[in-house]
């Protein structure tokens, strides 16, 4: 009985993608629905969206951001204003065309990404410099039509925050996209455990209709790259699109600066990926729903339950705790605490409670010790933020043993099908190499790193002068 629930997971060294599924389904985050790539967030899957949620939003708020909410449908017509948007976007849209019984007069869009939207709200509600820094953000649902889907990775919708921001000057725009990527960063290493490269997209890869892009890249178990968050600065091209114009102090007709930014559901993927192993998940203490998971033993012995409700309501104190108060056997709950990636759980019997002492075990490194009930809580505190700074310090020893080096062609094609990770090579810049790259080795540019290296003086793929160290890599 104890081990059924992970018998059911496939090894991640077998199969890595089905072992994801199994963990999304055992660890019950997600469930099916009757419209494929629409997915159930099930209450374990929504908590860490809600932690996710509420830390980042503290951040965005210590920045100066105002959250807002603005419709989820956009006019054919207001879609259709920036051209190299909507065409990055037109093969994902899903279309309203009836309201009720009557065909509409113009096709409705279900966002796929609301720059559209804010262009119009900006263009009604600034006018004067006084006006100006808009520095907005929502927190909404947005539908992409995807051929292939994956729980939390790619699914038809998702939920993420989507920041958007209008400022007077281009300085301004600039300083609060690389920003908001820090607040990204730092976000998914102080809280998320995963530790990530911060660069710029390339040309190819930059989002439709912006200056330029800016990208976190996290590293997964599996050796392939996730894009975890993105910064964009759009200039004045949406601007110019839509007439979002303001009149300066000295009275000029300018137009604004504008700035979007956005994490989605797809975070949960990479804390799956970059963290879990064959028993299942395994959360950080910081996103952890429930941090603390204590198990009576013996349960209907005297007692056992009173203690075990004790020590909940004090280390409540310290920690999001829940007793397991089911009438499944201790080995079931055991690997069902694992399964659910629960980073600490206290086990209680009629002997532990005779020598005033409980067993607490460590999700992350299994370790085990026994802890007089009198130091608890100073324990648990302690190991929880002991578990968090050692499951980062996990993950980037992981990441840095998986980034390579290369210098020449055949290093470079040798590595991406034999050694699964980052590989940092240079590139002449051009968009035909970087093609070729991909066609080549299915590897593409992640980001180029703000922290650049000179590896060589040549391009990587075709031997003209290096313009950039690049990370490449295949990704999801």
């Amino acid at each position: 009985m104890a081990d059924k629930k992970v018998e059911a997971i496939t090894s991640m060294e077998e199969d890595f993608a089905q072992w994801y599924t199994d963990v999304v389904v055992k660890a019950d985050l997600t469930g099916y629905t009757s419209v494929k790539g629409f997915m159930v967030l099930k209450p374990a899957g929504y908590a860490i969206w809600e932690l996710i949620q509420k830390q980042l939003d503290a951040r965005f708020k210590e920045t100066g951001v105002e959250n807002v909410y603005l419709p989820m449908l956009i006019p054919e017509g207001l879609l259709q204003k920036e051209k190299d948007h909507v065409e990055g976007f037109a093969p994902e849209v899903a279309w309203v065309t009836h309201g009720g019984l009557n065909e509409l007069q113009e096709k409705l869009c279900v966002r796929p990404t609301s720059e559209t939207l804010f262009c119009d709200f900006y263009q009604k509600d600034i006018t004067s410099y006084r006006d100006l820094p808009k520095v907005y953000n929502q927190w909404c649902s947005v539908v992409r039509w995807e051929k292939e889907t994956r729980p939390f990775l790619r699914s038809r919708e998702f939920l993420w925050q989507e920041g958007h921001t209008a400022h007077a000057t281009a300085e301004e725009a600039e300083e609060r996209t690389i920003q908001m990527l820090n607040v990204y960063a730092d976000f998914c290493e102080q809280v998320l455990a995963i530790p990530v490269v911060k660069g710029q997209k390339t040309e190819k890869e930059k989002f439709a209709g912006a200056v330029s892009t800016y990208t976190i890249e996290a590293l997964m178990h599996d050796g392939k790259a996730l894009q975890s968050g993105t910064s964009h600065n759009f200039g004045d091209g949406f601007a110019r699109a839509f007439g979002v114009q303001y009149a300066d102090k000295d009275n000029q007709l300018k137009y604004v600066h504008q700035t979007s930014w956005g994490v989605t559901t797809r975070l949960i993927g990479a804390i799956i990926m970059v963290h879990g192993d064959d028993n299942g998940l395994k959360l950080p203490p910081m996103i952890a729903p429930t941090q603390v998971m204590i198990v009576p033993i013996q349960q209907k012995k005297e007692g056992v339950l009173e203690k075990a409700e004790e020590l909940r309501e004090r280390l409540s104190k310290v920690s999001r705790v829940k007793v397991d108060a089911t009438d499944k056997s201790p080995g079931f709950k055991f690997a069902e605490c694992e399964m659910r990636g629960i980073p600490v759980r206290v086990e209680i019997g009629p002997r532990d409670i005779e020598n005033n002492q409980c067993v607490v075990v460590r999700r992350d490194t299994g370790e085990k010790i026994s802890v007089s009930l009198d130091e608890l809580e100073v324990t648990v505190e302690e190991l929880l933020k002991t578990i968090q700074k050692d499951m980062l310090e996990a993950a980037r020893a992981h990441r840095d043993s998986h980034t390579y080096t290369a210098t020449t062609w055949e290093e470079f094609v040798e590595t991406v099908n034999n050694k699964p990770g980052f590989i940092k090579a240079m590139w002449c810049g051009e968009t035909e190499c970087e093609e070729n790259i991909k066609a080549e080795t299915g590897a593409s540019t992640r980001c180029m790193p703000f922290e650049q290296e000179n590896l060589s003086d040549v391009c990587v793929c075709c031997g003209k002068p290096a313009k950039k160290m690049v990370y490449f890599g295949r990704a999801y």
